[in-house]
């Protein structure tokens, strides 16, 4: 139990720190040709119906041949690649703000999902997917008979 906290402040405190040297670094000037690998993790929220599982993935600047949905075991994977502008900035310096490069994103699903259901779509920068629930873990209503008593 006492590692099992360790492990997760630390991961917390290495976190803010990537965090906070970060930031200063992510609008620097850079030579235009210069081929940056930078990686970025997509945003992700998360919400739920009655029939479904409903996720919503932040991805401005990705398209569709751009983008990967993959679901093994109770995982779902979203790969992709957000690709730098072509000719932009291309003859001096660029002052860049925005990350680019390949990202990965991973997310454990739960389990009562029919996931052969699976959908996604792209629009507006942002990637829904949604996952219906298995028949069995749909709420049913239980009729509730009166028993008259003789």
């Amino acid at each position: 139990m006492f590692l099992g906290t360790y492990f997760n402040d630390v991961n917390q405190l290495r976190r803010s720190f990537d965090e906070f040297f970060a930031r200063p670094f992510q609008a620097t000037a850079l030579p235009a040709a210069q081929d940056t690998d930078w990686t970025f993790t997509p945003a992700v929220e998360s919400g739920w119906t009655d029939d479904q599982l409903n996720l919503r993935f932040v991805v401005p600047g990705v398209t569709e041949k751009d983008l990967k949905v993959t679901v093994q075991g109770n995982q779902l994977y979203i790969q992709g690649e957000r690709k730098a502008p072509e000719n932009f900035g291309k003859d001096g310096y660029v002052w860049n703000a925005i990350t680019y490069g390949k990202f990965e994103r991973v997310l454990d699903l739960p389990t009562g999902l029919d996931l052969d259901k699976l959908q996604a779509h792209l629009h507006d920068g942002l990637l829904d997917v949604r996952i219906p629930l298995a028949g069995a873990m749909k709420p049913k209503t239980i009729p509730i008979t009166m028993q008259i008593a003789a």
